[in-house]
């Protein structure tokens, strides 16, 4: 397994490659670390599947997702990676949507062990999780450095996968965009998030600010974001 790959710069739609590689007319599908069900949302407007669990560990925003309108197939849940309330073998298809390594690190084998428990056997598990590169990651790294949590989130799935819990089905390199109108945009989405807490002194907001407006054209700000996405498959 590779944690990235610099020769990757294809340009893809995480939704397309979703639908090309798995399985999910009439499927129980788990979204593990949800955030604002943005994913969620579009997974159930999209694919025919049989019901979506979404689970968040951020009280305040879990709060938020429970009080908006949303499909019938959605239903949240409050809690985390590293005890999903789940019988096992019940779950189709997992997402972990740029969330393992937001898992505490202590906490990310036994998040894998519970992945391997719930599903199907059979059945599949989604891991995204972003490329420590690019324009936006040095922005980003400014204010919240990710390296060391990214690094061992790759090593949990990879122990997983040496375990046998969880085979390899593939993994996949490329590169996915993200847009923003401007910097407000920018603040609300990223800075102004519940699940942690970014705090910038007026001095580093502002280095954030003019590195952010440095990418900011006539149709906002665009950045090539590489990824990883891992499928794990749990065995027969």
């Amino acid at each position: 397994m590779q944690i990235q790959n610099p020769d990757a710069i294809t340009r893809c739609n995480e939704l397309d490659l979703i639908g090309q590689k798995l399985p999910l007319a009439g499927a129980t599908v788990l979204e593990l670390g949800c955030g604002t069900a943005r994913m969620t949302r579009m997974i159930a407007e999209r694919f025919p599947v049989a019901r979506i669990i979404a689970t968040e560990v951020d009280q305040i925003q879990h709060a938020r997702n429970m009080g908006s309108e949303r499909p019938a197939t959605i239903e949240f849940k409050s809690g985390g990676a590293q005890a999903i309330d789940a019988p096992d073998n019940s779950i189709d298809v997992i997402f972990m949507f740029k969330s393992l390594h937001h898992v505490p690190p202590q906490l990310m084998a036994q998040g894998l062990q519970e992945i391997a428990r719930v599903l199907k056997p059979g059945g599949l598990a989604w891991i995204s999780e972003p490329v420590y590169a690019g324009a936006f990651n040095d922005i980003l790294r400014l204010f919240h450095d990710e390296k060391v949590v990214r690094e061992l989130a790759f090593q949990a799935v990879c122990d997983a996968v040496e375990s046998g819990r969880l085979e390899l089905a593939e993994q996949i390199f490329c590169n996915t965009e993200s847009r923003f109108t401007g910097f407000d945009e920018f603040d609300q989405r990223i800075l102004q998030v519940t699940h942690t807490n970014h705090q910038l002194d007026a001095g580093l907001y502002e280095e954030v600010k003019t590195r952010f407006n440095a990418h900011v054209g006539p149709d906002g700000a665009r950045f090539e974001n590489p990824m990883r996405f891992d499928i794990l498959r749990k065995p027969l």
